[in-house]
């Protein structure tokens, strides 16, 4: 059995450990409200944002085909997007995006194709260093509040050094007929204590089938469509992908404000465990002091 003082010391450290774990999960809690309020706030503008584009990947082929983002290819080669966090202490965040970003990685090298991948955080890019395919790009450091520079002309100098790079990656490797298509995974942010593995297309744009073919016809573009075209499709990609990137920072500070929440309750109930541990042993110190004390006094009475 430990000793007293090991005891303590062990309870002294579990101490310092659940204090560090409040701390972090308080800090976590503030991210957590901003970084959901950035994602739910933003997501009707990006889900409307793919919208439009589904419905400009329909307009006529004589505008169509001027547009490299909207040709379909034979797929060889796809590149996956692959945003992970910086940091650990999120639970099984990471974990669970890598397993579903190697499960789909895995499915398109069984048909015979070739995958490379950008990646966006430290924890996907150290993982696929070492077993997943080649890395074409990598980012960190991105920050919890990136921006585009489409959403606001005061947070353009910031998304060039953000959200920028990594759409015009994507983008030039894909007219160059690098890959032919690609794809971006990320945590999809459900709810506090829920967040999933999504993986969405991005490139080509998929049409929407629904929409008749002739339905923008009679629009007028100026200056003119292959100009206006190209700009909306390259700044409505940017869009969708920044909102992947909320999605993610969401789900990240959710995650972790819950993993620290669950780390102090395990350590308040080992303090405990180890409370009464300690108060057991030091009965038991005394218990054994006490019969000495006795067996003493009747030695001394023989």
């Amino acid at each position: 059995m430990a000793t007293t003082r090991e005891i303590k010391r062990r309870i002294r450290s579990v101490k310092n450990i659940a204090q560090v774990t409040k701390a972090m999960e308080a800090v976590s809690a503030s991210k957590m409200r901003r970084a959901q309020a950035q994602a739910q706030a933003t997501r009707p503008y990006a889900n409307k944002a793919m919208d439009v584009l589904s419905f400009l990947a329909r307009i006529r082929s004589s505008y169509a085909a001027e547009q490299p983002l909207l040709q379909q290819r034979e797929v060889r080669s796809v590149a996956l997007l692959l945003i992970t966090a910086d940091r650990g202490l999120a639970g099984g965040l990471n974990s669970h995006m890598i397993s579903a970003a190697a499960r789909w990685i895995k499915t398109w090298q069984d048909e015979g194709k070739q995958v490379e991948l950008v990646t966006v955080g430290k924890k996907g890019r150290d993982w696929m260093r070492k077993y997943g395919p080649p890395i074409r790009a990598e980012f960190v450091g991105i920050g919890d509040r990136p921006a585009s520079g489409y959403l606001a002309a005061s947070h353009r100098r910031r998304a060039t050094a953000q959200v920028g790079p990594i759409a015009r990656v994507l983008i030039d490797d894909f007219v160059a007929e690098r890959y032919d298509a690609v794809y971006v995974g990320y945590m999809k942010f459900i709810n506090t204590v829920k967040q999933e593995p999504e993986v969405d297309q991005l490139l080509p744009i998929v049409p929407d089938e629904t929409v008749p073919a002739d339905m923008a016809i009679d629009y007028i573009f100026e200056p003119d469509a292959e100009t206006v075209l190209g700009q909306i499709l390259q700044s409505f990609l940017e869009i969708e992908i920044l909102q992947a990137l909320y999605e993610a920072i969401a789900s990240e500070h959710s995650a972790r404000m819950v993993a620290m929440r669950n780390a102090t309750e395990a350590a308040d109930e080992l303090i405990g465990d180890l409370t009464l541990t300690y108060n057991k042993a030091r009965q038991h110190a005394i218990t054994m002091s006490l019969l000495d004390i006795a067996g003493a006094v009747a030695a001394l009475e023989k």
